[in-house]
């Protein structure tokens, strides 16, 4: 039986990281990154930048199964924001010429919101406007794909973590928390969690499953950072002063995601919490 077959635009540490459990399922995986070898050699390696007209035109040749776009801003500068997200995926779209994967599925970001005091928001929620330029080049690349021809769906995660030498893990090992006051809410999810639930749509859209067109990639707990601070200066041992015991009062920021999509795919969070999470990064187990 032929194998599926995925190709990971934009091949980086979640890129390799779906690819590798994909890999382990029998898929044949192909990696497209500006400098590729850095990639494992498993990985069929294809060398190029995808934020530049015509670097992707070579993708209709290999006829993938499937697509996994994991792109990124080029700089953080707005110009880099629309080379990143909304001019790679019209490179990706133009790339792939008549051929017609069987799904593309795009990494994309919960900024996409316009809420931005403390509220629920949803797969449907509002999208931001004119105030966050930079969301506007993410909505756009969004849209272009999701109106295209193709079988596509949008994954916006938020806050992603894992790596044992984060700047936020630095900043507090240094005993320099966020302030209490304004509160902010802030949403994350686990580098694994976020490879396993690219591979877990994968797998499903691979046997006939249906693809909502977009999710929201967060954990199950949106929490005010700096609850989530004064609970890792605890467990490295750092003088934070006090913590805080509950909501903080006064004016509150930033969003709560819901994952509700998340779940009706049928992916369990390997890390549900903050809490989870940060102990396996701790102990370096992930």
């Amino acid at each position: 039986m032929k194998s599926n077959s995925v190709l990971i635009v934009g091949c980086g540490d979640i890129g390799t990281r779906s690819g590798k459990l994909l890999h382990a399922a029998g898929w044949h995986v192909a990696g497209v990154r500006r400098n590729c070898e850095q990639l494992p050699q498993w990985i069929e390696r294809h060398a190029a930048d995808y934020s530049e007209p015509g670097s992707l035109d070579f993708i209709a040749a290999l006829r993938p199964d499937f697509v996994l776009a994991t792109f990124n801003p080029s700089d953080r500068s707005l110009e880099g924001y629309h080379r990143g997200f909304l001019e790679a995926t019209h490179n990706l779209l133009r790339g792939l010429g008549a051929h017609r994967p069987k799904a593309i599925i795009s990494v994309s970001s919960t900024r996409v919101y316009a809420e931005s005091c403390g509220g629920w928001v949803d797969e449907n929620s509002a999208l931001a406007g004119d105030e966050d330029p930079r969301a506007v080049a993410i909505i756009a690349a969004e849209q272009a794909l999701l109106a295209s021809p193709h079988r596509a769906c949008v994954v916006r995660f938020a806050g992603i973590y894992g790596y044992s030498g984060g700047r936020l893990l630095s900043r507090i090992q240094r005993g320099e928390l966020c302030a209490p006051q304004p509160g902010r809410y802030s949403n994350r999810i686990h580098r694994d969690d976020c490879a396993g639930f690219l591979c877990h749509l994968l797998q499903a859209a691979a046997a006939g499953g249906a693809l909502a067109p977009v999710y929201n990639g967060v954990d199950d707990e949106p929490v005010l950072q700096f609850m989530v601070e004064t609970w890792l200066a605890a467990q490295l041992g750092v003088e934070a002063g006090a913590a805080a015991a509950g909501p903080v009062p006064g004016p509150v920021g930033g969003k709560r995601c819901r994952n509700q999509g998340l779940h009706d795919s049928g992916y369990t969070l390997r890390y549900p919490d903050y809490r989870s999470g940060y102990t396996a990064v701790l102990a370096g187990t992930t």
